[in-house]
């Protein structure tokens, strides 16, 4: 099969992705053997290439938002069957018996593996998952906007419960890509008004064409102040912009795995009155559950760029550039 590896993280500009032939995947008892139909390209994956995030495993192949078809399964698999559709989002695998797993909190696992970083994932023709952490697909939607919701739309909703938005509240969404333009249609069909601050301005007119109450700029102040915030572009300089514009009590939450260093914070001024900063870690087999019923119950609009398999290199220069509206999805 074909698939692209991270030799060495490095600049866009060196192509770090390198494309092999390799063997497909051998499965073990509990997982599955999956054809990829379609691949979504999270900020994850560009922060795994370029060397934001440490190297986890050599040569790894990225790619954590994967629609597949069931090759092939093992013999203590009894969920899925070949010829089943499948999703394959970013939590691979926890201990399952540590104290955080025990209280529902597996994000937070030690022990935890996450597929593109720790172990192969979908940037190829084929991967593996066990059988305990694929998802089972929502109907009404194609591969290819299926593929962001496994991870752009899963921590956006875990994101979104973080940020503790009050019924017909006032929510901030600082970067509209992937993750925020799925997150603001949860918002908004639980009744909320949704301010968006962004630079880019086919992200602006995507925003206002999905309902949100205000458009601006990254840095501008919306027109009221807000019950809750959530910054999806991983730049810290912003952190401070989202906290001037909380009310009272109101919540920041954080939806990126890596984010630039936050600049001094003032009391008074950022933090005062209970307002709150939260970080997201991951998500959970629940979050995952909820947010896929949640898409199965109301239809998101998912916007898309498709890209060969081929041009995996392509997509992640074009997200690092601003130039993807909604999700880029490779499709092999």
């Amino acid at each position: 099969m074909m698939s692209w590896h991270v030799d060495a993280p490095g600049s866009l500009g060196t192509h770090p992705l390198v494309r092999r032939l390799v063997p497909r995947p051998e499965i073990g008892a509990n997982e599955l053997l999956v054809r990829v139909l379609a691949c979504g390209v999270c900020r994850t994956d560009l922060h795994v290439a370029v060397g934001d995030l440490p190297v986890h495993r050599r040569n790894v192949v990225p790619g954590h938002e994967v629609v597949g078809l069931v090759e092939a399964v093992g013999t203590a698999v009894d969920a899925f069957k070949p010829g089943n559709r499948v999703g394959i989002p970013w939590l691979h695998s926890t201990c399952g018996v540590c104290r955080y797993c025990l209280r529902g909190a597996e994000n937070l696992c030690p022990n935890s593996t996450y597929t593109g970083w720790d172990v192969n994932g979908g940037f190829a023709e084929y991967t593996s998952i066990s059988e305990g952490f694929a998802l089972k697909l929502p109907s009404g939607y194609t591969d290819n906007e299926l593929a962001p919701l496994l991870c752009a739309g899963i921590i956006g909703f875990r994101a979104l419960e973080r940020a503790d938005l009050p019924e017909g509240g006032r929510l901030g969404v600082y970067g509209f890509g992937a993750s925020a333009h799925l997150a603001t249609q949860v918002a908004l069909a639980r009744g909320a008004q949704v301010h968006v601050m962004t630079r880019s301005k086919s992200a602006r007119e995507l925003a206002y064409d999905l309902g949100a109450a205000s458009v601006q700029g990254a840095y501008d102040h919306p027109p009221e102040l807000l019950d809750s915030a959530i910054l999806f572009a991983p730049v810290g300089d912003l952190v401070p912009t989202a906290l001037e514009a909380l009310d009272r009590a109101g919540v920041l939450s954080i939806a990126g795995i890596h984010l630039t260093d936050v600049p001094v914070l003032n009391y008074q001024k950022h933090l005062f009155y209970e307002r709150e900063v939260r970080s997201v870690t991951s998500n959970t087999r629940r979050d995952a559950q909820e947010f896929l019923e949640f898409a199965d119950n109301h239809h998101l609009r998912v916007s898309t760029m498709p890209y060969p398999l081929s041009g995996a290199n392509r997509a992640l220069e074009d997200l690092a550039a601003d130039r993807v509206t909604g999700a880029a999805v490779l499709v092999p």
